[in-house]
């Protein structure tokens, strides 16, 4: 992923990692989390729908990469089982948006997401 920071703006951590949007779909990528973003780079769609809808506070960016706002977030939570590890954040437009890594620790990447 060949991103450009926002002024102010630090790079915390990445991960490679599902992505499971609000209406449907499973997406392997790399999610960046920054300060104030975080950016997901979508490389294989895992679903049989294969298409993501954009968002009121998620887009698209130029690069071909999901961005959200850390400003856009009201809530972020984690769910674990055995073999599904998954961070869920809750948009301003009540959207849910999962980062799912299996059965690997989630903690750092939610706390990655939750820090400003």
């Amino acid at each position: 992923m060949n991103i450009v920071l926002l002024p102010g703006e630090t790079k915390i951590d990445t991960w490679t990692i599902l992505y499971e949007p609000p209406k449907g779909g499973k997406f392997n990528g790399k999610l960046l989390v920054t300060n104030k973003r975080l950016l997901y780079d979508a490389k294989f769609d895992y679903s049989a729908k294969g298409i993501l809808e954009e968002f009121v506070f998620v887009k698209w960016g130029s690069e071909g990469f999901l961005e959200i706002s850390k400003e856009d977030i009201v809530a972020v939570e984690t769910q674990k089982s055995f073999f599904a590890k998954k961070c869920i954040v809750t948009l301003k437009d009540g959207s849910k948006h999962t980062f799912n890594y299996g059965a690997m620790n989630i903690d750092k990447c939610a706390a990655a997401i939750q820090s400003k």
